[in-house]
């Protein structure tokens, strides 16, 4: 039976991953663009924000699973969790294809590299 915190979040994440998803089908559809963007900027933006999901979350989670049974506090892993959460929710809302100087995606790029580090130096002081 998994530890209930570290199952929370990739449940969690899943239902952001699918709300990631829906945009690229729905534009798909009414572009009629099947491979890679097809010049539209709003199917490029999307399909990007669900990009930036694919690239970390699947890293991150296991590591953060790795945690529970190594004796990480709860603090540690709904911290990790909840970091991980929200940076993944402020990257793709702040995404604009118009505008690169928004807040928003850069709070969601660090916020995932610290949650990415502290579970690997969490995972590696256990370790030793």
């Amino acid at each position: 039976m998994p530890d209930p915190i570290t199952a929370l979040y990739p449940a969690l994440q899943g239902l952001l991953l699918i709300a990631l998803e829906v945009p690229i089908g729905r534009l798909r559809s009414q572009t009629n663009v099947s491979i890679y963007g097809g010049g539209n900027p709003a199917l490029a933006a999307a399909i990007r924000r669900h990009a930036n999901w694919t690239e970390h979350v699947p890293l991150v989670l296991p590591l953060m699973a790795l945690l529970a049974p190594s004796g990480a506090s709860a603090g540690l892993l709904h911290g990790r969790g909840t970091g991980l959460l929200a940076a993944q929710i402020a990257h793709p809302f702040g995404l604009d294809p118009t505008n690169m100087r928004r807040p928003l995606p850069a709070v969601g790029a660090l916020g995932t590299l610290l949650v990415s580090v502290v579970a690997i130096a969490a995972l590696r002081m256990q370790a030793l």
